[in-house]
């Protein structure tokens, strides 16, 4: 095996980093532990940086929020047992969004697998289901083909994760190998006849919709969506994933959906005769919300076929590089103007939500005032991640962006926690523009021991915390189902305490004009600050009622 490049004899754990190292990593989020004693050893000489997280499952975290902004996996790493269980959720997390990352379990060795063993337990089994690819390496001369496969499919499309075991024994064995040379890869575009087909379908549709899913921003392909939407005036609806791809003040720009039931955002779908599904997942929002009856065709465009599902009848196909074919397309269609003045209609009533409340003053902070202040506090490429809970339905609706990735929201698995690990990941990214986590008092405790990861690393992230004592969400839906909430409260630290204890600076929110100069006061700080403000989430069910009597 790559005879021709051999190096010296070496541990198969200082391999396994030198083969990392071929792949460009940067850094590994981790917690070290018994079973990866020899790759902690062997990272001491590498330029690779650990970054010594406080959960395994924060780890997971970091590493898909920057595979989703870099388009390049990252990496985490755990020992066996509770370690390799806990970073199973943000893996599981990674694999969902299609963020692209590579997991590194250490295990027991092979010596004691056979049997019942402490902390054993069969990870290549228990991590298959949330992966797109794993293995155990049982001998060291696999290692390099084992890692440039880790890192091929886990960027391949659709992007996700993969995971390679290390048994401990293996990994202090010595081996005579070295890293395989890297290959890229590119997908194919779509033939002169299908593209022609989609043309057809086009241009017959009298009232034709796009939904732009997250799949735009991994391929790179906002600016050629923005071209094609220029030359056929088609308007544009966001999945929560997809936020970003038309910027919000486009005229075409139908903002985001993504909410079961009505909304606004409905009337459009409800209008459609031909769908354009660009880059869209699945996961994130099911057809069923938006075409239940599986009455309006599909033009499908992505990079893989779709998962077979009655509500999302795919009448073509246009497969392959989702720039390239954009691209295409937008050279064989003719400039088309259209009626579109039912998409002004909608535009002003999502809108008008925003610009309702933005001079507010009641206290609990009513989400709208609060999304108001945060979108007029931050730059255009600046980047806001919201945490799971009632935040991320009204930051999804009602936070508008002007560029892909700049709103992050995990909407596959969807698990909470993941705001404050995903901001630093953000940070250390892109140091040089504003990140804000938006995170409730539940999703943030879940998390917290991460501000000390935050404040070690001396990155000037901002926390802003919804704060309502109970997990919000939930008891939304249990108010519209059951018209009552079942075992939802919790009681809370005194956050103020608990965040300068952890060395971040920390503003309370105290009455509603409090909260603009706050944000503005704590991005000009650059200093890691959180700012606690009490939210107002009665307004969760008020507007469910009024989507509820909204009549297309």
């Amino acid at each position: 095996m790559n005879k021709s490049k051999r190096v010296w004899q070496m541990k198969v754990a200082e391999l396994v980093v030198k083969c990392l190292e071929n792949e460009g990593v940067d850094y590994i989020f981790g917690v070290p532990g018994e079973e990866n004693l020899d790759i902690m050893d062997a990272l001491l000489d590498s330029s690779i940086e650990f970054i010594v997280t406080r959960h395994e499952a924060s780890a997971a975290f970091m590493a898909g929020t920057y595979g989703r902004l870099t388009g390049k996996p990252g990496v985490c790493l755990s020992t066996l047992g509770p370690g390799a269980t806990n970073l199973l959720t943000g893996v599981a997390n990674a694999n969902m969004d299609h963020c692209p990352l590579v997991a590194i379990t250490g295990q027991a060795g092979l010596d004691r697998q056979h049997k019942e063993s402490h902390q054993y337990y069969d990870l290549v089994s228990v991590y298959k289901p949330v992966t797109k690819w794993n293995t155990q390496i049982k001998t060291g001369e696999i290692v390099p083909e084992v890692v440039r496969k880790a890192f091929r499919v886990a960027t391949q499309e659709k992007s996700g994760a993969t995971h390679i075991d290390l048994p401990e024994d293996i990994a202090g064995m010595e081996v005579d190998e070295a890293p395989l040379n890297l290959m890229d890869h590119t997908l194919a575009e779509a033939s002169e006849r299908v593209i022609r087909e989609a043309v057809n379908l086009i241009e017959q549709a009298e009232h034709p919709l796009i939904l732009a899913g997250n799949g735009i921003a991994r391929g790179n392909a906002a600016a050629s969506l923005r071209t094609f939407v220029e030359k056929t005036s088609i308007p544009v609806v966001h999945t929560f994933m997809g936020k970003g791809a038309l910027p919000w003040n486009n005229e075409l720009s139908l903002l985001t959906a993504g909410m079961a039931g009505k909304d606004y955002i409905t009337c459009g779908f409800t209008k459609a005769d031909l769908i354009i599904a660009i880059g869209f997942d699945m996961a994130e929002y099911p057809p069923e919300n938006w075409n239940p009856d599986g009455a309006v065709p599909i033009l499908h465009i992505d990079t893989q076929e779709a998962e077979t599902d009655a509500c999302y009848p795919v009448k073509l196909n246009v497969l392959g590089n989702i720039d390239e074919n954009l691209k295409e397309l937008s050279s064989a269609l003719s400039f088309t103007e259209r009626n579109n003045g039912w998409v002004l209609e909608v535009r002003q009533e999502a809108l008008a939500e925003l610009e309702e409340y933005k001079d507010s003053q009641a206290f609990p902070v009513k989400p709208q005032k609060i999304l108001s202040d945060v979108r007029s506090a931050l730059g255009e490429e600046d980047i806001l991640i919201s945490d799971v809970g009632a935040h991320k339905m009204w930051i999804a609706r009602m936070y508008h962006t002007y560029e892909p990735n700049t709103c992050l929201i995990s909407n596959g698995l969807a698990s909470m926690g993941v705001s404050v690990p995903g901001a630093i990941a953000a940070k250390m990214v892109y140091p040089d523009r504003n990140v804000v986590a938006i995170c409730g008092d539940g999703s943030l405790q879940m998390s917290s021991a991460e501000l000390e990861t935050a404040k070690r690393l001396n990155l000037p992230i901002v926390i802003l915390l919804w704060r309502d004592g109970g997990y919000g969400l939930i008891e939304w839906k249990q108010l519209k189902k059951f018209k009552r909430s079942s075992n939802i409260k919790f009681g809370n630290p005194d956050f103020i305490q608990l965040a300068k204890s952890y060395g971040f600076e920390a503003i309370e929110i105290k009455k509603a004009e409090q909260l603009k100069p706050a944000i503005e006061e704590a991005i000009s700080l650059k200093k890691p600050v959180l700012i606690d403000c009490p939210v107002d989430y009665s307004e969760n069910m008020k507007l469910t009622e009024k989507l509820g009597d909204l009549l297309c």
